[in-house]
Parts: C-alpha cells; structure tokens; sequence
C-alpha cells in the first residue's frame, strides 16, 4: 500500500476505536448521572419523611406518577428503595433514546472496523500478488526495473527482492562473461601454441633430411618459449581460481629494482641495453618480493624489447599516501590505439616483438592490483614509454 492508503486504514481504525470506546464511555456517565439524581433525591424524600411522616404517601404517589415503578421492600432509611424504586428509573425518558444511540454508535463502529480490515487486506493482497506477478517475470527474464510503490509494511520486502534480482542478473552476467572470457582464452591458448608446435614439427622434419645445427637451435628456441608459455598459463590459472597466494613484507624498492635487473642481465648484454637505477634512499612497500620482482622484470623486459641499444630507467619516491615507480625507455612509445589494451591477455601491440605471446603485461597487472596497487601505461611528452606503478600504503 502505499502512504496515502496506508493512513486511509489507520484513521479508520483509530476512528472505529475511538467511536466504539465514546458509546461505551457515553453508556458509562448515562449510569453514573442517573445514579447520582437516585441518590440525590433519596436524600431529599428522606429528610421530608422524617420530619413530615405524612408525607410519604404524597411522594410515593408522585414518583409512581412520574416513573411508573412498584413498589418492593427495603431498608427503612432508604425511602425511595423503600418505595420500590431505582436508580435506573429516574433515567426515565430519556433511556430508551440513548440506548438506540449507543446501539447505533457501537454498530456504526463495529461496521468500520469491519470495512477497513477488509480494506487491507485487500491492498495487502494486491502487493502480494504484485510481487507474486514480478517474481514471475523474473523466472522467465522478462522482469523490468521494480518501481518503489510508496511506504508501507511491504516495502522492506520489495527492496531485499529487488536487491537479490539485481545481484542474480549481476551474478549471471559475471557468468556469462567468465565463459565468453574463458573460451576467448582457449582460442588464444590454442594460437599461441600452434606457433611452436608447428615450428618444432617443420624443424623435426628438416633435421631428418639434413642434420643442420640450425634447425637443432631453432628446435630449442622453442621448445624454450613452449616452457615460457606453459609456466604463464599455469600462474593465470592460479590467479584465476583464487589460489595464487602472496605474501605480506616489507620490501625494499632499490633492492626490489636491483634484483629484477639482475635476474635479466644476460637478456640486457645481449641486447646491449643498460638499466639505470638511482638509490634514492630506504623506501619500503609491503609485498610479495619473488611475484613483485616478477611484475617489475616483465615491465623492464618489455622496455627493453622496444629500446634495443638504449637505457631502460627507473625512479621511486614515496609520500604519506603511496609509494610510486616509475620504469621508462627512450624508444618511439606505445602506438596510441594500443594503450587501452596493454593489459589484456595475449594482446600483441603494434610495434610488439617477434616471439612475445602477450602475457607479461597482463601478469604484472594481476600481480600488483592484488598487492593494493595500481599500473598505468603512457607516453613520455618527450618520447618513449613509461610505465607508473603506485603501492598505496592503506
């Protein structure tokens, strides 16, 4: 019901409450006055018999007049008991009138009770059958936005169902969209390991003709990025079902920088690519070091596989709200229709590098969203990429 409806019944309750309790209270004084004339005029008859005993006949004579009552035994110093009278007799004419107003009154309330219980529970069966009626719709999926329909006993109601629909059709929705990301994955997963395996099958058959030291490194190179692979889908699928567990330590950022660069040395010689690494001071984050260093080399190695011959540089500060790195390269940048899509799963860029399968970037992501953290991609104003990670200390 709404609040209008709502009021409509509880003035009618309180106005048949009140009309039945002003019948009784009425019925109530009608007793309480007649009995206070009885009393009065006993006091007065009694004092007239006792002075003028002769007068009793007189005044028996004029009550019965007035009252048509017989008479009846009492008590002696009750003369108008004693005369067979009571107090509802001096009620007199006016008895029959209030009785049928009393009786009216308390019908007439009676009534109203009636009409405004029924009232609500029909307006009470109209919602039910209206939530009914949209529960309905729901089951089949064609259940619009449940409208509020005012304040009132059901409206508690109507918003916890409104709320589990809405959490249903966001459930599903989630759903639908892990199973249309997971077989996106699997034609992904499936490109990505035909590649090898075709090369490996086309180096096989080569090496059966001719035993070329070539085609043996060729062989090796990727059975090495089918390792490569594998270990990436392993760790997503980790991450994926929830069973990727970090650690919480404090972590110096140098020390953290210095380890990721030293676990790519041999990839940074053969590439001729430097890293800069400026200590700037005892800065600590808490992290995950081994899955943290992991992030930070894919986001180096990413930096030098577009600066070949250059610098890959890194910086850090810290304030009270986070703590930021910085990791940039003096190459041509991130071709602008690529930046919205870096992270994803086995996106390959525009300018991306031969044999990269497209997960790295979109590990580090993983990896540093789950340790209160963010990673961002851009262009330098002065060329070259760079990539801004930021640990929030709360």
């Amino acid at each position: 019901m709404s609040g209008r409806k709502n009021i409509l019944v509880t003035f009618g309750f309180v106005l048949s409450a009140a009309l039945i309790a002003a019948v009784c209270s009425a019925l109530a004084a009608s007793y309480h006055y007649s009995r206070l004339q009885f009393e009065l005029l006993n006091v007065i008859c009694g004092e007239m018999v006792a002075q003028e005993p002769e007068t009793k006949n007189i005044i028996s004579a004029a009550l019965k007049e007035y009252t048509g009552g017989n008479r009846g035994g009492a008590a002696e110093d009750d003369v108008l008991s004693a005369l067979g009278y009571r107090s509802s007799d001096f009620s007199g004419a006016a008895a029959l009138p209030n009785r049928l107003f009393a009786a009216t009154g308390f019908l007439t309330g009676i009534l109203l009770f009636v009409v405004t219980f029924l009232y609500r529970n029909q307006m009470e069966a109209i919602r039910i059958r209206a939530l009914a009626e949209y529960l309905e719709q729901v089951n089949i999926g064609r259940a619009a936005i449940l409208s509020a329909s005012g304040e009132d006993d059901f409206s508690k109601l109507e918003d916890e169902i409104y709320k589990t629909v809405t959490f249903l059709y966001q459930t599903k929705d989630k759903a639908i969209q892990a199973k249309n990301d997971f077989a996106e994955n699997l034609s992904n997963i499936a490109h990505q390991l035909k590649t090898p395996i075709t090369a490996l099958s086309l180096s096989v058959q080569m090496m059966k003709q001719n035993m070329d030291p070539k085609h043996l490194e060729q062989a090796e190179k990727q059975i090495l990025r089918l390792t490569h692979l594998e270990e990436a889908l392993l760790v997503l699928s980790r991450i994926d079902a929830g069973t990727l567990h970090l650690q919480r330590d404090e972590v110096d950022v140098f020390t953290l920088l210095v380890l990721a660069a030293d676990n790519l040395q041999e990839l940074f010689v053969s590439s001729h690519t430097s890293v800069d690494i400026p200590e700037q001071g005892e800065m600590m984050v808490t992290a995950d070091l081994d899955w943290t260093m992991e992030a930070v080399m894919n986001l180096m190695k990413n930096c030098m596989e577009h600066s070949p011959g250059g610098t890959v540089h890194c910086s850090y500060e810290q304030n009270p709200l986070y703590t930021e790195v910085l990791i940039w390269d003096d190459g041509e940048g991130f071709a602008k229709e690529d930046i919205p899509h870096l992270f994803e799963r086995f996106y390959r860029g525009k300018n991306a590098c031969e044999g990269g399968i497209g997960i790295g970037l979109a590990l580090s992501k993983e990896m540093i969203e789950r340790q209160n953290g963010t990673i961002r991609a851009k262009n330098k104003p002065d060329g070259g990429a760079l990539f801004e990670i930021r640990f929030y200390s709360h």
